[in-house]
């Protein structure tokens, strides 16, 4: 089994049996700035710091592939509705200076099965970074 990497407890990995990766991975960061007014002069602008960076991605979880997509799911509303921090790793390199909060998520449902059990589904990922304090 070839990992990729993880989402905490949620694994990235291709082998013969499983499949579960990542894909449309964007990552944005962003400064602030404040704008002070002058009387009639132009204003001035100050760096004020810099806002957390967010990174978004899409999973498709295929049960066919070795992967529960309910299971996973619950992960997923867990680590988001507990507000968990978790680390995210791809291949040999931790992304953030700590961890990431799920902030939020869709899921389309691709397919059922006879039963109504999730068989395909994609979950777009939208990741705050979360720093320790100090």
């Amino acid at each position: 089994m070839a990992i990729i990497g993880c989402l905490g407890e949620i694994i990235f990995s291709v082998s013969s049996e499983t499949v579960e990766t990542l894909d449309n991975m964007q990552w944005s960061g962003k400064a602030r700035y404040g704008t002070h007014q002058r009387h009639l002069q132009n204003a001035l602008t100050e760096f004020t710091g810099i806002d957390p960076d967010n990174i978004s991605f899409d999973i498709t979880l295929f049960r066919q592939f070795g992967v529960d997509p309910q299971a996973e799911l619950v992960k997923i509303w867990k680590y988001e509705r507990e507000g968990t921090p978790v680390p995210l790793t791809i291949g040999e390199k931790g992304y953030g200076k700590y961890r990431w909060n799920i902030t939020d998520h869709k899921t389309k449902v691709n397919h059922f099965d006879i039963n109504g059990n999730v068989t395909v589904a994609t979950v777009s990922l939208n990741l705050q970074e979360y720093l320790k304090n100090g």
